[in-house]
């Protein structure tokens, strides 16, 4: 049986480019922040019947990136750098929550960590490095 998101109080966001692919993704405030999260399907699943890596390190890198947006009163940022722990399997149907953390802030750099569950099990960890831009990149 899947997870029904919006009966725990999860409102869907708009999907804008590569996430609108990969989602829905799901947010809710929680503790100091927000969380992120995604309905696992088998769409995210690998040739395993398991969450697919790569779809883990999207969600972390969708939820560090809109973290260190809401720490910098969203001023546009890019990742540098996100390294990535898997910790356990995930599979379709399970709804995968993610939350981040700004760790510090400098003039033109943030640095980030998160992780990923489903319920209380850990199934990835992350930090990373985001470049604060000055302005919007420009489109194409």
């Amino acid at each position: 049986m899947s997870a029904d998101p919006a009966a725990e109080g999860w409102s869907p966001r708009p999907p804008q480019g590569f996430t609108g692919l990969t989602g829905p993704l799901w947010s809710r405030p929680g503790g100091d922040g927000w969380a992120y999260g995604v309905l696992a399907d088998e769409r995210h699943a690998n040739g395993h019947g398991i969450v697919h890596g790569g779809m883990l390190v999207t969600l972390l890198d969708n939820t560090l990136g809109i973290t260190v947006s809401h720490a910098t009163g969203r001023r546009p940022g890019v990742t540098m750098q996100l390294n990535t722990q898997f910790l356990s399997a995930a599979r379709p149907g399970e709804f995968l929550e993610a939350r981040g953390e700004v760790l510090r802030l400098a003039h033109s750099v943030a640095f980030v960590r998160g992780t990923i569950h489903v319920g209380d099990r850990l199934v990835a960890a992350g930090d990373g490095v985001w470049k604060l831009l000055s302005e919007r990149p420009a489109a194409g």
